[in-house]
């Protein structure tokens, strides 16, 4: 595996995918998502299925790339693991609303992990849990009781997740994906009302002078490939 002998920020993770540690490595996991849960734990998984059969690990730097398909507890899992983020321009969402991620190195070659389980496999496996996910987070009506209830058995289940064979859980497919090129670098206006930078494209024309988007008037979001730090890419 492609780890540098220099050691940056990130090699006390890249030791821990090395060694397959994945306990561990769900519970860096856990410090940006907050908490334990189910889908953080594939995210995990995934992340690790993929960096590891690519061989890769990245720095940052944008020469390894994840797509994720779903905006869920899965992304966490998988930014942490192969390090691929939305402030690094390395993470790329593609609205399409499944479990799965595709981690490619910057020539496109890349390995695709996608969840094969069905949306009814919680409901199977845990279904006292799942009536109290519903109480507390679909319908948010629980107590704090419940919700203290719903943390605990969600962390049982997430750290269950992870002795779930691969064969199990995964489709893995080696795929040659679309990666966007290196994100640009553009100079900052200064917004003629609020007085704040904006990003050379990101600025409109108000009177004949420049204007950041919110002192337009026009609502406006743009996750593009562009340079961006989120970026949609509909690809």
């Amino acid at each position: 595996m492609e780890y540098t002998s220099a050691r940056g920020p990130r090699s006390g993770i890249g030791e821990l995918v090395e060694a397959g540690a994945l306990v561990k490595l769900m519970k860096k996991a856990g410090e940006i998502h907050g908490h334990f849960c189910p889908f953080l734990a594939v995210g995990v998984k995934a992340g690790w299925r993929a960096v590891t059969e690519l061989r890769v690990n990245s720095a940052g730097m944008e020469d390894v790339v994840a797509i994720v398909e779903t905006n869920s507890c899965f992304s966490d899992g998988i930014q942490v693991v192969t390090g691929c983020t939305f402030g690094n321009n390395s993470l790329i969402y593609r609205d399409y609303g499944k479990t799965a991620v595709t981690v490619a190195r910057r020539n496109g070659k890349g390995v695709r992990v996608s969840v094969k389980l069905k949306g009814e496999f919680l409901n199977e496996r845990e279904p006292e849990t799942m009536r109290l996910f519903q109480a507390v987070v679909a319908e948010r009506k629980g107590s704090e009781s419940d919700r203290t209830r719903l943390m605990e058995e969600w962390k049982r289940v997430g750290f269950d997740m992870l002795d779930i064979p691969d064969a199990e859980l995964f489709e893995v497919r080696k795929v040659k994906a679309d990666i966007p090129s290196y994100a640009r670098i553009f100079t900052s206006v200064k917004c003629s009302v609020c007085g704040e930078d904006v990003m050379e494209p990101r600025v409109r024309m108000k009177s004949g002078k420049p204007v950041c988007i919110p002192c337009s008037g026009r609502e406006y979001y743009q996750l593009s490939g562009d340079g961006m730090c989120l970026r949609r890419d509909n690809g």
